[in-house]
């Protein structure tokens, strides 16, 4: 019997990316020996992205969506379809096919030899602007200088991620996960593939700067504590800075220059400063763990599906 291959697709505004897509994953799985599932997630798309999707699902028995009842975000789209997914294997990919389906056959062949985790990196060509190839390089270098997991330049959610895998990940039960940061987190047997990514078949990009960087912020403070630890440092620099004035406090009273008063107040006002923001950090510490987990909130609401 042949195995069940799941295909993921979160989809915001893709209307005209649907049908495409569909027919491309379609056209490879004709030459694979696999079965497979499409699992389209539209995260509340203000277009006829779901219209499209529900034609095609009339016509077409192995493709399935899922409604959400308004945007709760790609990373939520994606861990829906995670949830739902039944086969061998998960596959998700972008909607807007700058993902190349085509990549999929590398990836079940990785499979196949043994890797639980197949994930891809994007290059750069020389299209690409140096002021955007430069910003992907820090926000990286960035994010792995204060964050407990390292992520490799070029990392997106596009990857294949064995039944195994997927049955650990579906335990995380955290706030708004951050779906890169996790795979590296849980381990496993894992290989990455190198791609030059297309261009979008229609539409705009729907990551904007403003996006992409709470998505930064959002993936440091999901993998790391490391923030909160700052600002005990912060608060010992501050403290320490402050001794400073000792020596130029002295100084002034022995040349009679000094403001009466002056040297005294802005001592007190650093130092206690410095000791605030490493109470406020120690706090934040236990803090910032406790309101991700005691919240419970589901990280998306489902409004219709024909999942069975």
């Amino acid at each position: 019997m042949n195995k069940l291959i799941s295909i993921v697709i979160p989809a915001y505004n893709e209307e005209e990316n649907i049908k495409e897509i569909v027919g491309r994953i379609e056209e490879i799985f004709k030459n694979l020996p696999y079965n497979f599932e499409l699992i389209m997630v539209d995260d509340g798309s203000t277009d006829h992205t779901l219209e499209t999707i529900k034609n095609l699902t009339s016509i077409k028995q192995n493709l399935y969506f899922i409604e959400f009842s308004k945007n709760f975000g790609h990373q939520a789209a994606l861990k829906a379809g995670l949830n739902e997914a039944r086969g061998s294997c998960v596959i998700s990919l972008d909607a807007d096919l700058q993902h190349p389906p085509e990549l999929l056959i590398e990836m079940l062949q990785k499979w196949e030899e043994g890797y639980d985790i197949v994930y891809t990196l994007r290059q750069f060509d020389k299209t690409i602007s140096v002021r955007k190839a430069k910003s992907s390089k820090l926000f990286y270098k960035f994010l792995n200088s204060i964050s407990d997991v390292e992520i490799e330049e070029g990392s997106a959610d596009f990857r294949l991620m064995d039944r195994t895998v997927v049955d650990v990940f579906k335990q995380f039960t955290e706030n708004d996960p951050f779906v890169r940061g996790l795979v590296k987190l849980i381990g496993f047997k894992q290989y990455a593939i190198k791609y030059f990514p297309d261009n979008r078949f229609s539409g705009d990009s729907k990551y904007d700067f403003k996006k992409m960087k709470s998505l930064a912020i959002h993936g440091i403070t999901s993998l790391s504590i490391k923030p909160l630890n700052m600002a005990i440092y912060l608060g010992f620099i501050f403290s320490m800075l402050s001794l400073l004035y000792i020596p130029y406090v002295i100084f002034s009273f022995y040349n009679g220059t000094e403001v009466s008063g002056w040297a005294s107040i802005v001592i007190t006002i650093v130092f206690f400063g410095g000791l605030q923001l490493i109470i406020l950090g120690i706090l934040g510490i236990y803090l910032g763990k406790m309101f991700m987990q005691v919240k419970g909130r589901p990280n998306y609401i489902i409004r219709s599906t024909n999942m069975k």
